[in-house]
């Protein structure tokens, strides 16, 4: 893809819609709702959302990393717009 211009900012907002897909525990803290997500995505744009807001910090051990309860709610939102059928 080296002709390619990259558009983070797509690229970020493809990924965490697809990060629904990989919830596996949700919690809730201060009245926020959390979740885990399997780390199986571009570190760059993982960055990205990280720096959104939408991440916690993913550099760490853990095979997964923390959806903030606003990147929660962004995913499955963007996730419902672009994979979802619409009557």
């Amino acid at each position: 893809m080296e002709s390619c211009d990259f558009d983070m900012a797509k690229a970020a907002e493809m990924t965490l819609a697809l990060m629904a897909l990989g919830i596996h525990d949700e919690a809730e803290f201060d009245g926020e709702r959390f979740a885990r997500v399997w780390k199986g995505f571009d570190w760059g744009v993982m960055n990205h959302l990280h720096e959104q807001g939408f991440l916690a910090d993913p550099a760490n051990k853990a095979k997964s990393v923390v959806l903030t309860s606003e990147g929660l709610a962004k995913s499955i939102e963007l996730f419902e717009q672009h994979f979802c059928k619409h009557p």
